[in-house]
C-alpha cells in the first residue's frame, strides 16, 4: 500500500506551508508543488486557498484530508497487527529530560531481551514539539516533564512523579555566604539576585514555563538573560561561575561548585506518559509503558535525584 501522497497533502494541511511541509517531508518543494497542483486538476477543485503566509484547507479539502487521515490510519493499524503476530512492533517514543533519558538506559534492556523483534525510535525534543507530534499522531508516546496535560485527554495520560525545581548559584557566589542554608524565598531570588546573569532554558521547555510563572508572579524581568537548549551546558556555566538558574532535581551535580537552593514555596513539575489518542497496543507496546510505569513506582523521585 503506497499512500506517501495522502501523506503529502495532510501534512501541507498541518504545517500551512509548502516549505515547511516539504521539509519534514524530505521532498523538493516544487515536487510537492507540482503534486499538489496535479491533484488538484485532477479533482477539479482546489484543496487549499492560498493566502499571502498560509495555504489554509477548502471545504473539498477538508473532506480530502479527513479521508487521507482515515486511510493513514488504517494503513498503520492494519501493518501493527501484522507486526505483533510475532512481536515485531514497531514503536516510536518521544523523551524530554535528562531524567527521562535515565529512565530509558533502565527500561529498553530488558524490553528488548523479551522482545527482540521489535524496535523502539526515539525522538529527542522539548514538550512543545512532542505535544504536536502526539496531537498530529506522529508519536505513539512519549515520556516527558510537563507543566499541565490539557492538551489531551485523561485516558491518555499516566502521570508518573512529581519533581522540585531547583535554584542553582555558584558556591563563588557572595549570596551563598549570605545564605548557606537549602531554601531561598521567591522575593529574595529578586532583591538579593537582581543583577546576576540568569541562565534560562528556550521557550517550549516545561523549565522555561515554570521559570517565566516565576518572574511573572514576581513582576521581575532580569536586565541580564542567556538562552539555551542544553540544561548539561547550563550547569556547567553556572559551575564556572557564569551565572545562576532553575534546574530540575533530577540534573543535580557539581555540588562542589553548584550550590542548590530549594525554593519556597516550591516550585515543581511533572513527569507523564502520554499516549497518542488512537495508538492501538499489543504484547510489546503494553509491556513498554508497564515497565515505564514500574521503573518511576520502584524507584520515588526522591531516589531518582540522589
Amino acid at each position: 500500500m503506497d499512500t506517501r501522497h495522502l501523506q503529502y497533502i495532510v501534512t501541507i494541511a498541518q504545517r500551512q506551508n509548502m516549505t515547511k511541509a516539504a521539509e519534514e517531508l524530505y521532498v523538493s518543494q516544487s515536487s510537492l508543488s507540482q503534486y499538489l497542483g496535479k491533484l488538484e486538476k485532477k479533482l477539479g477543485v482546489p484543496l487549499f486557498e492560498r493566502t499571502k503566509n498560509k495555504l489554509l484547507l477548502t471545504p473539498a479539502g477538508e473532506r480530502y484530508v479527513e479521508a487521507a487521515r482515515k486511510i493513514l490510519d488504517i494503513e498503520k493499524e492494519t501493518y501493527a497487527d501484522i507486526r505483533s503476530l510475532n512481536n515485531r512492533s514497531h514503536i516510536t517514543l518521544g523523551l524530554t529530560s535528562q531524567l527521562c533519558l535515565r529512565m530509558l538506559t533502565a527500561v529498553i534492556p530488558a524490553f528488548k531481551k523479551e522482545f527482540p523483534e521489535a524496535t523502539v525510535e526515539i525522538t529527542e525534543a522539548n514538550v512543545n514539539a512532542l505535544t504536536r507530534q502526539l496531537l498530529e499522531e506522529n508519536l505513539d508516546c512519549a515520556v516527558m516533564a510537563v507543566h499541565n496535560t490539557s492538551a489531551f485527554a485523561k485516558e491518555q495520560v499516566d502521570i508518573l512523579g512529581t519533581e522540585e525545581i531547583l535554584l542553582a548559584v555558584p558556591k563563588t557566589h557572595p549570596y551563598c555566604k549570605k545564605n548557606p542554608g537549602e531554601v531561598v524565598a521567591w522575593k529574595e531570588i529578586q532583591q538579593e539576585l537582581e543583577g546576576d546573569n540568569f541562565l534560562i532554558c528556550k521557550k517550549g521547555s516545561t523549565l522555561r514555563e515554570v521559570t517565566d510563572h516565576l518572574f511573572s508572579a514576581l513582576h521581575f524581568d532580569p536586565s541580564t538573560m542567556c538562552e539555551t537548549n542544553s540544561i548539561i551546558t547550563t550547569r556547567a556555566m553556572v559551575a564556572m561561575g557564569i551565572g545562576i538558574t532553575f534546574i530540575g532535581k533530577s540534573c543535580k551535580q557539581d555540588e562542589n561548585k553548584i550550590h542548590y537552593y530549594r525554593m519556597d514555596p516550591p516550585l515543581t513539575r511533572k513527569f507523564a506518559l502520554i499516549r497518542r489518542k488512537n495508538w492501538v497496543m499489543h504484547t510489546p507496546e503494553k509491556r513498554l509503558c508497564e515497565e515505564i510505569r514500574n521503573y518511576f513506582k520502584r524507584k520515588s523521585v526522591k531516589a531518582l535525584m540522589k
